[in-house]
């Protein structure tokens, strides 16, 4: 067909508006309605306007190629691709073949340097258009139509990390274009389902597909979700008139039909202008043409038509077409070393079926080759197949026409498909390489056990590298069933690490593991493996330490298994600290020696986890970072989710809020999108809006959290759900509810033989709703358990927590405070004000009140107006209310520092702005020492302990003033 896009004017109009506004575009409807002309039409237009195109359009032939389209989509920016981090340059030369790939490249990593390169492309082509650059030529492709290309306005923020400037989408000068889209091959719709995702708005995207009643089916590439979905506009191709049908007809058959002949046309073709193209030429081939009220030939669906032309042909030239229909990617060469002549084809050109330009052999419609396909009897087609694969000089295309012809056991046809499994995998296309191996294992005669073995080993785990867990979860019981001894033990293992993955009850994954340790070999490495895994996978601490010991002990000698090693060593680390034991952090040091840069998913959050528990919260950050880039570098999505989660609980105990919002909001959205479990990031936006006053909210996701906790059983749920629920029902003033769930929560964890739940601080708060509610010897009970905590573990929330419990639970009893007031305030100067922001401020409300009640009214005013405006810098709303309320119920007005000395002003107003003793010394001429002096005086003066105390007071003070 031509692709003049005759009769759809106002269409291509349309559809040109919408991409130049930076909305995707679909054109949707059956096949040969002229989808394949409009998109031509609009890469034009496109090109003419100076915008960068880049564009592919697969067929069903190709979509057996893992990355066929992305090659040729991405072809034009291949002089790019060395501007990337080193993964994702291995895996586009894996998908240009511009290099050999040495080592697997995880498919993931395929989408994030596709989306990476476009992100790149788009960032260079802005400034080449800002400064007015002429518009360069992209080749590949998109020269095939034409088309130019220069420069786009936007870049991909999600790509590359860096968000927008809020200014809005910019005028888009770069197009992604797919006609198509069903017959993209797997790896390459992945790859670009994750780009599109993540293109901003100045970045227009095209997408055809064949629809046959038009906005039913989900859009390709996923955009009609997401960023993309609410400004998607869905165009859906109706009938041709009788009109344009003549100006097609006579364009393809070089003949002016009678205009009765070409309304009975129209009408028996519906409009679509192939099926009428094909009618039309149908008729031309009659003895005459038929007279009026004449039937038309008879023909049940436009690939009859097709089938009928092409039995028409010269049987030369239908065996040539049939064999380009069958082959992967027809080229020339290759059809004439099976025995083709080139001579062969120029009856099927002149009759508009395929177009021969140098060495491409190519069919002028998608239904022109599928009609060729579907003819073929299936005797006729394994011989075909044979014969293209013992003419094939390319491995790759030699394995997967044997893995179409061959049927009986064929130990060298299996082999061969294999290696070209291998190759595909290495190349980031695991789910092509998942059905070789298949195919090769089936291939297999009776008698090669371990081949078989590994072949069904290596199709399972390809599965589960792809992101199809369901498949992987069916592989991996299948091969359970079909294998025995170690081999046997590695499936389950597989079955295991796939329940862990997925969204399986917690103790599927333990189980079998279970299974996968007693069909392994006693000691040995593989055991160890299984060990490992079962550290993680417990959740009670002494069995998970008795599986990292075994595991440490079986893999030392093992450097291939160095990465599972090292995280034996972690969880054996992290383990006995859970179970009350000291904390080893030899094995800690060990462990991130032994891991290297690349830390093992089963235990790389270990340390970032013991640094958080232990209030370094900068390590934490740091580590889990590192980890974050590697993940978003090799497109694992997965592990971003989890790292961001640690990250927004890293920064909500460090006090930064507004960071901790940041990774929660981004966890959900990633969590939305390729559908993780969404317990963590629910948990931490509880626990945000509870610090945020948002009590209300806070409590209705807490009670969502223990349902589901309920319904799946899940003890770690039910653990941090518990946790939420009493903080935002003590933060709210509902006292007995939070000692009620704080309670529960104490049971659980005795119940687990948890003797030190690392990440749960829960008994100040605890002891705090006791003492609300005037259960004295609970508290007393919670305060026992949290000395008991420190004394084993001594860390900053425990040094500050137990000092305020102290304090609470001495005023419930009625004894004097003071010391133990005393041994709050040195408990807030042993903790430096950002490590735990929150915690402090909380003291120091405790101390306001306690002050209060002893009569000791300057102190607590004091201590109370700096703990409202620690909590409102921090933006604890609730507590920022509370603190302020208590001071209220004083009366009278706050005091003020007017009892300092001239000298003890001035040394004060400068520490406030946070000057240094050194600075302070020579701006007022005066030596360091006199500073110290002078500072201390303050401080005992106003009843403070430290300069971000003094910063509040000064400034309410010179507010008043």
């Amino acid at each position: 067909m031509s692709g003049a896009a005759v009769g759809r004017d106002l269409v291509v109009d349309h559809a040109w508006r919408s991409l130049a506004e930076g909305r995707p575009v679909l054109v949707e409807g059956p096949a040969g309605i002229g989808k394949t002309a409009v998109h031509r039409s609009l890469l034009a237009t496109a090109g003419r306007a100076g915008w960068l195109v880049l564009a592919c359009a697969p067929t069903e032939s190709e979509s057996a190629l893992p990355f066929a389209a992305l090659a040729d989509l991405l072809a034009p920016l291949a002089g790019r691709v060395p501007e990337l981090p080193a993964p994702q340059r291995a895996a586009l030369a894996g998908v240009l073949l511009a290099g050999e790939v040495t080592q697997p490249v995880d498919e993931r990593t395929v989408g994030v340097a596709t989306a990476s390169l476009l992100a790149t492309a788009a960032t260079s082509t802005t400034a080449t258009a800002a400064t007015g650059t002429a518009a360069t030529t992209a080749t590949g492709t998109a020269a095939t139509t034409g088309v130019a290309g220069a420069a786009t306005a936007a870049g991909l923020a999600a790509a590359t990390g860096v968000a927008g400037d809020g200014a809005g989408p910019s005028v888009p000068r770069l197009l992604v274009a797919v006609d198509d889209a069903p017959w993209l091959d797997p790896p390459s719709e992945r790859a670009l389902r994750f780009a599109v995702r993540r293109l901003t708005p100045g970045v227009a995207v095209l997408v055809t597909a064949r629809a046959e009643r038009a906005g039913v089916d989900p859009a390709p590439l996923g955009i009609d979700h997401g960023a993309t979905g609410g400004r998607l506009d869905r165009i859906a191709l109706g009938p041709l008139g009788v009109g344009a049908l003549h100006h097609v007809l006579r364009t393809e058959t070089g003949t002016a039909l009678p205009r009765p002949l070409l309304v009975r046309i129209a009408e028996e073709a519906g409009g679509n202008p192939l099926l009428a193209i094909e009618l039309a030429r149908a008729v031309l081939r009659m003895p005459q043409l038929p007279a009026p009220g004449a039937d038309l030939p008879a023909a049940p669906s436009l690939r009859r038509l097709v089938a009928d032309r092409v039995a028409a042909l010269p049987p030369d030239t239908r065996h040539a077409i049939r064999l380009a229909a069958l082959s992967g990617v027809p080229a020339l060469a290759a059809l004439v070393r099976a025995g083709v002549s080139p001579t062969a084809f120029d009856a099927a050109e002149e009759a508009g079926l395929v177009a021969v330009a140098g060495e491409a052999v190519a069919f002028t419609h998608p239904v022109y080759a599928a009609a060729v396909r579907d003819d073929v009897p299936p005797g006729v087609r394994r011989r075909l197949h044979r014969l293209l694969a013992d003419t094939a000089y390319d491995p790759d295309e030699r394995a997967r026409q044997l893995a179409r012809c061959v049927s009986a056991p064929d130990p060298r046809a299996a082999a061969e498909i294999a290696a070209a499994a291998v190759r595909q995998r290495a190349r980031g296309a695991p789910e092509t390489a998942a059905g070789l191996y298949d195919t090769a294992a089936r291939l297999l005669p009776p008698g090669t056990p371990e081949e078989f073995a590994r072949w069904r080993l290596a199709a399972a785990e390809c599965r589960f590298d792809s992101g199809d867990y369901p498949a992987a979860k069916v592989a991996a019981d299948l091969a359970a069933e079909e294998l025995t001894g170690p081999a046997r033990a590695e499936a389950l293992l597989l079955r295991a690490v796939v329940a862990w993955s997925s969204d399986e009850p917690p103790e599927a994954a333990r189980l079998a593991a279970e299974r996968a340790l007693e069909a392994a070999p006693a000691s040995s490495t593989l055991a160890g493996r299984i060990h490992a895994h079962l550290s993680l996978f417990r959740d009670a601490p002494e069995p998970a330490c008795r599986d990292a010991q075994a595991a440490v002990a079986l893999l030392a000698a093992s450097p291939q298994d160095r990465p599972v090693h090292a995280a034996a060593l972690l969880l054996l680390f992290f383990n006995e600290v859970r179970a009350g034991l000291p904390a080893r952090t030899d094995l800690l040091e060990r462990a991130l020696v032994l891991e290297g840069e690349d830390p093992s998913w089963l235990a790389g959050i270990v340390p970032a986890a013991w640094w958080k528990a232990v209030d370094e919260h900068g390590r934490a950050r740091d580590r889990l970072s590192r980890m974050l880039a590697r993940a978003v570098a090799r497109g694992d999505e997965p592990s971003q989710h989890e790292l961001l989660c640690h990250l927004g609980e890293s920064e909500l105990l460090a006090g930064r809020y507004s960071a901790a919002a940041a990774h929660i909001a981004a966890a959900r959205e990633l969590g939305e999108q390729y559908g993780s479990d969404s317990a963590g990031e629910h948990w931490l936006d509880g626990l945000l809006r509870a610090y945020r006053g948002q009590v209300a909210h806070a409590s209705r996701i807490a009670e969502d959290g223990l349902r589901r906790a309920a319904e799946l059983d899940d003890r770690w749920r039910r653990r941090i759900f518990a946790q939420l629920a009493g903080f935002a029902a003590l933060t709210g003033g509902r006292l007995p509810e939070a000692a009620r769930y704080y309670g529960e929560l104490a049971a659980t964890v005795d119940a687990l033989g948890l003797v030190e739940p690392i990440a749960q601080r829960f008994e100040p708060d605890w002891l705090e709703a006791c003492v609300g509610t005037g259960d004295l010897a609970t508290a007393a009970e919670a305060l026992d358990r949290l000395t008991v905590r420190h004394r084993r573990l001594p860390r900053p929330w425990t040094t500050l927590g137990l000092a305020r419990s102290r304090v609470l639970l001495a005023g419930a009893l009625g004894r004097d405070p003071s010391d133990a007031l005393a041994e709050l305030a040195a408990a807030r100067a042993e903790v430096p004000a950002d490590v735990l922001p929150l915690d402090r401020a909380r003291c120091l409300l405790v101390a306001g009140v306690a002050y209060r009640r002893v009569r000791r009214r300057r102190e607590a005013r004091e201590a109370l107006t700096t703990a409202a405006l620690e909590f409102e810098a921090l933006g604890a709303a609730a507590l920022a209310g509370r603190a302020r309320a208590e001071a209220d119920r004083m009366g009278g007005r706050p005091a003020a520092p007017r009892q300092l000395t001239g000298t003890e002003r001035e040394v004060a107003r400068l520490a406030a702005t946070g000057l240094t003793n050194r600075v302070i010394a020579d701006t007022l001429f005066i030596s360091p020492k006199t500073v110290e002096a002078n500072l201390a005086r303050i401080y005992r003066k106003l009843g403070i302990a430290s300069r971000a105390e003094l910063g509040a007071v000064m400034a309410r003070a010179d507010g008043e003033g």
